[in-house]
């Protein structure tokens, strides 16, 4: 208990410290990128400045200060400007400035970059300096949205690498449960088929006997069920309409009358690679989950049909339906409407028929009220 609070309380200040660290990269990015347009403000100023001697110089005037200032300047877009008339321009593209209408669109965008600076080259006669901002700047202001998105891909990383890391763990714990169950079950299991041979020995009515015994082999395979969690099943080539059937069958004479059961398939053989055992627990599933959506009353329909090479089973109910809307969710570990259960029937219907055996589950159907049809689909030959 401690070792966990105490674990949650690292990740907060882990959280806590980067979340630190990425405002103090941003407040500063923010901060020269002012100090830059500052700067380029009053390189700006020092511009004007210089035209305005260049406008008002005489025989006298020294020009060699004002030229250097134009001449350093080679990274910031201007446009002169006097009563919207352009005057002059520099660093812009020619072929812009050579067109009208694309140079009065660039002097547009210039006046919302940045408010111009007023030139009073002579009383009560104005010229106007719009500039933009340099490439410098323009690069320095995509920085914090770049850094962002680096943060967030790394964020993501680390997040997928943490919950892949938790899911194998997990995976790893559930299959060493799903063993030790199936060695433990093993044991009273060697037991009860010794008992079995005593009560015939005995003469105990054969029917009794022979239901105990059908119920000892379902038994067997359920811990075969468990033993094959977490490693590769093998693959056989199997009846697919016979190898449901059984699995049918059996379901059928163990639930109450209540559930009207309807079995459809070609009257043929329809060979299928796939695991037996697994197989059968997956119609299991299916039907034991449609019949608790029926509450253990109401029709149910299994139906085998044949669509090119594929092979699709159905399992319909007359349950409550299923909202479209959680038509994904139902696979979903732990995902339950059930007020018992830990919602792992569908997850694990769905690690068989699309992990072991390469086929498909989905909701193919279901309306509120009036049922659901689940349907799996199998290649007739999938096995590599």
């Amino acid at each position: 208990m401690n070792f966990s609070k105490n674990r949650n309380t690292s990740r907060w200040i882990i959280i806590s410290v980067s979340f630190l660290i990425i405002s103090l990269i941003l407040w500063n990015t923010y901060t020269f990128f002012q100090i830059f347009k500052n700067e380029e403000r009053l390189k700006m100023n020092l511009w004007a400045n210089a035209q305005k001697t260049l406008k008002n110089a005489g025989e006298t005037t020294d020009l060699e200060l004002p030229l250097q200032i134009f001449s350093n300047n080679t990274s910031i877009p201007l446009m002169l400007a006097e009563n919207d008339t352009i005057i002059n321009t520099v660093n812009i593209d020619e072929e812009i400035v050579k067109d009208k209408q694309r140079a009065l669109a660039f002097l547009s965008s210039l006046k919302d970059q940045n408010e111009p600076i007023i030139i009073e080259y002579a009383p009560g006669k104005f010229q106007k300096l719009y500039y933009g901002n340099s490439a410098l700047l323009n690069k320095l202001k995509y920085y914090p949205i770049a850094l962002l998105l680096i943060i967030v891909l790394f964020a993501g990383l680390v997040y997928n690498f943490y919950r892949s890391t938790k899911m194998a763990t997990q995976n790893k714990l559930w299959a060493g449960m799903a063993k030790e169950t199936a060695h433990q079950i093993g044991t009273p299991l060697s037991s009860l088929i010794g008992w079995i041979e005593l009560l015939k020995a005995e003469n105990v009515d054969e029917t009794i006997t022979l239901e105990i015994e059908r119920d000892i082999e379902r038994l067997q395979t359920i811990t075969d069920r468990f033993s094959k969690i977490g490693s590769e099943p093998k693959l056989e080539s199997r009846d697919i309409v016979e190898e449901t059937l059984q699995s049918y069958d059996y379901l059928q004479s163990r639930f109450s009358k209540q559930v009207e059961f309807s079995f459809k398939a070609p009257k043929k053989s329809i060979m299928v690679s796939i695991n037996p055992t697994l197989h059968a627990w997956t119609i299991e599933n299916l039907v034991k989950n449609a019949i608790d959506a029926m509450k253990g009353r109401g029709k149910l329909d299994v139906t085998i049909e044949e669509d090119g090479e594929n092979i699709k089973i159905k399992v319909t109910d007359t349950g409550n339906g299923i909202p479209k809307k959680q038509f994904k969710n139902v696979f979903e570990p732990g995902f339950t409407t059930k007020k018992r259960g830990w919602g792992l029937g569908l997850s694990l219907t769905k690690r068989i028929v699309e992990e072991y055996h390469k086929g498909t589950i989905k909701v193919l159907l279901s309306e509120i009220g009036k049922g659901t049809t689940m349907q799996v689909s199998f290649k007739k030959s999938n096995l590599v």
